[in-house]
């Protein structure tokens, strides 16, 4: 299912859902083609997100007790209540029947997908997704991958498929939709505080 009709798809806090696939703290030390801590940033922003809209979140990893290792600490430390599906060697996510299910579970059929690596944990999910009948926004500023080879191979991939391509400020703007909504002066300080700092100035210029 495409989604690249924007507005008629128009994700919003009450039909979309946020997962986080493998932003492990191993696999994040490969990541080459984008500044790790702009990733990192950026995965803690979608998490506060979806607390902030009140969003389903799923988070997932894979074989955390070998290399890959657990969670990053931006992640658990917003959502420390929220389970995480540790899969048993499934390389998409959605080959887990515990993930496919806690998925289908929301009843949201928008979902917000970001994972370390970009071309392998969100690749395949974003495509199984799709394949699934939801609607996918694959956050690549929230992802990352091993060269910029694999990212734009990557992100031509899930074009073809119908997955639409968005960054971190793209989507939660987009869930905002209006300053005047009650979030507006969270979302405000998330920005400052996160997804992009210069923002603080501007807040700042307007006090």
């Amino acid at each position: 299912m495409t989604t690249q009709h924007y507005p008629n798809t128009r994700f919003t806090p009450e039909n979309s859902a946020i997962l986080l696939v493998d932003h492990q703290t191993g696999l994040l030390l490969g990541v080459k083609d984008l500044d790790q801590d702009m990733v990192r940033r950026n995965a803690a922003t979608l998490a506060r997100t979806a607390k902030m809209f009140n969003l389903p979140v799923i988070l997932t990893t894979s074989a955390e007790d070998g290399p890959n290792g657990p969670l990053i600490p931006q992640i658990t430390n917003e959502l420390p209540d929220v389970k995480i599906i540790q899969r048993t060697g499934e390389i998409d996510a959605f080959d887990y029947p515990e993930f496919a299910d806690t998925v289908e579970a929301t009843g949201r059929k928008n979902l917000i997908i970001a994972g370390i690596s970009t071309d392998v944990c969100l690749t395949f999910a974003a495509l199984s997704a799709v394949a699934r009948g939801y609607n996918v926004h694959a956050l690549i500023d929230a992802s990352g991958t091993w060269n910029d080879a694999a990212q734009a191979t990557s992100i031509a991939r899930m074009s073809a498929a119908g997955v639409t391509m968005n960054s971190t400020v793209g989507i939660t703007a987009e869930l905002q939709r209006d300053w005047k909504n009650p979030t507006g002066e969270q979302l405000a300080g998330l920005y400052a505080d996160l997804a992009i700092p210069f923002y603080q100035t501007l807040i700042a210029l307007r006090s």
